[in-house]
């Protein structure tokens, strides 16, 4: 009897391991999940980021045509992490932790992914006002002398026309 006890006690001790080791699990896939949103909202920042900084080059349709792959991609890695969240805890049972709801997994991720189909709805059909060209503003900006120069200088926040009106002046 006294052996039974001990036995029995071993098989409870080996259920609470193999039950903490599946919780373990969990969280291990939660962080995975996380990781992946992670990696979805860097490939947003990139796109975004391309699109600021070299979307005043020409052609325009490059630099929103590479925005725009990083944007897909985005997409892709939300969708993606949704199902292999999905699947992962489909297989495990919670014991001692609380884990993520299926459908908050779902909401989150879909969410996230029309998000970045409408950035890049928004990086297309967004109109950018006229900018002058080069030679057009060089030429409007030849005939403005002195308190007319600096300001349109100041407004423009072009440093270039403050430091020529600064050596004109010297």
């Amino acid at each position: 009897m006294e052996r039974d006890r001990t036995g029995e006690d071993r098989n409870q001790l080996a259920q609470d391991r193999t039950d903490l080791a599946e919780d373990r699990t969990i969280l291990a896939h939660e962080r995975s999940y996380a990781g992946w949103l992670r990696t979805g909202m860097a490939a947003i920042g990139i796109g975004i980021g391309f699109n600021a900084l070299f979307g005043t080059m020409h052609p325009t349709w490059a630099a929103k045509g590479i925005a725009t792959a990083f944007l897909l991609a985005a997409a892709q890695i939300f969708l993606s992490a949704e199902r292999r969240a999905r699947r992962a805890f489909g297989r495990l049972d919670a014991h001692a932790v609380s884990t993520l709801k299926p459908l908050r997994i779902r909401i989150l991720s879909w969410a996230l992914a029309v998000l970045s189909l409408a950035l890049v709805l928004a990086i297309w059909l967004l109109v950018e006002p006229e900018r002058e060209s080069g030679a057009d503003t060089a030429r409007a900006q030849s005939h403005l002398r002195g308190e007319q120069r600096e300001e349109l200088a100041v407004a423009r926040g072009n440093a270039a026309f403050a430091f020529l009106d600064h050596l004109e002046g010297v």
